[in-house]
């Protein structure tokens, strides 16, 4: 019996030791330096309060110390144009932008931002990407050089903001614009002369002359970053109805995380694809009907129908290019037809 408790006694005392170390453990694994990243989005502070930053500080909040995202604003650390390549290199670990703006030497690229007439609705997009096949198109793009294609979404839809107004396709000739390269490129036709700045010069472009109007959001961002004061004219016509854009990570840092942490960064992005659907939708409609900054235009429908005929062109012209391009654009074509033919409400025409 003395045998006997001797052996539970000491049995007990290792019970409690091994505990012990194990709760003593703990705090030291918490403990350690979180992991740290710098994040640029190609939005300034008036706009980032509303598309990233409510959404990194969430992720912030819930990785309770293992992880900490600093966010940068647009231009803020690198040009909104070097954005990629920062990235590849690793001087940034994630970037919010559409391949556009930021230039990625991708085949898919041209199709970020606003490809022309690719998209007419917020939903357009999130649907092309999760159920038509384009997020495994950009995953591979982009795995390609180096970079991790973390989350597509839609974001708000393109129209001109202008001092003069535009009632016809002759009032957009020798307009000098801010837009994306691949609007840019489609409009030139029509004359209007593409104008690439820096996004915090915008407003000050616009007063000193520099430039003649804005095409690079809707009227909810207009009004959120300042640009509904310096303009004075809003273009009702679009040439898209939803920006593609997304979330990128240099791809060693991604493998680095824990799989925890990818799916919380999964979360928080999707997430801030989301608010920025319905804000921008709800804010599209409001300040046409009850915002007192611009007047509203329009190209009849008849006339810009041209518009819409050139993209079709456009379209096949980016197709020959290669064949991952036509790859999407057969895409982008079947989605659209499939919505014609399923008609109201998915397409009112």
């Amino acid at each position: 019996m003395t045998n006997r408790r001797e052996f539970i006694k000491k049995a007990g005392i290792g019970t409690v030791a091994a505990a012990g170390a194990s709760t003593l453990a703990a705090p030291a694994v918490l403990g350690q330096a979180p992991i740290k990243w710098r994040m640029q989005t190609y939005a300034g502070p008036a706009l980032a309060e509303h598309v990233i930053k409510p959404h990194i500080d969430m992720f912030n909040q819930a990785a309770q110390g293992q992880m900490e995202i600093e966010l940068f604003f647009a231009d803020q650390l690198v040009p909104t144009g070097e954005l990629f390549r920062a990235m590849q290199r690793g001087t940034i670990d994630a970037v919010q932008s559409d391949d556009d703006s930021m230039a990625s030497p991708t085949e898919v690229t041209v199709f970020g931002g606003y490809f022309p007439f690719a998209s007419r609705y917020s939903l357009d997009v999130p649907v092309l990407f999760n159920q038509y096949g384009l997020k495994e198109i950009w995953e591979e793009e982009y795995a390609k050089v180096g970079v991790k294609h973390i989350s597509a979404g839609a974001w708000d839809p393109c129209h001109f903001a202008t001092k003069d107004p535009i009632r016809s396709l002759e009032d957009l000739k020798g307009k000098r614009v801010f837009t994306f390269p691949t609007a840019g490129r489609f409009m030139s036709q029509f004359g209007v002369v593409p104008v690439t700045l820096p996004w915090e010069d915008i407003e000050v472009a616009m007063q000193t002359g520099e430039l003649d109007g804005i095409a690079w959001s809707g009227i909810t961002e207009d009004y959120t970053v300042g640009w509904a004061d310096v303009t004075n004219y809003f273009l009702t016509n679009n040439i898209s109805g939803a920006w593609a854009g997304s979330f990128f990570a240099n791809m060693d840092r991604w493998n680095e995380l824990p799989d925890h942490l990818k799916v919380m960064l999964q979360l928080a992005m999707d997430a801030s694809h989301y608010y920025r659907q319905w804000w921008y939708w709800g804010g599209e409609a409001d300040l046409r009907v009850n915002g007192t900054k611009l007047e509203l235009t329009s190209i009849p429908d008849e006339e810009w129908q041209q518009v819409e005929d050139a993209a079709m062109v456009f379209w096949d012209e980016i197709a020959a290019e290669s064949p991952t391009k036509a790859k999407v654009v057969e895409i982008i074509k079947k989605y659209n037809s499939n919505m014609q033919k399923a008609g109201r409400p998915y397409r009112y025409t």
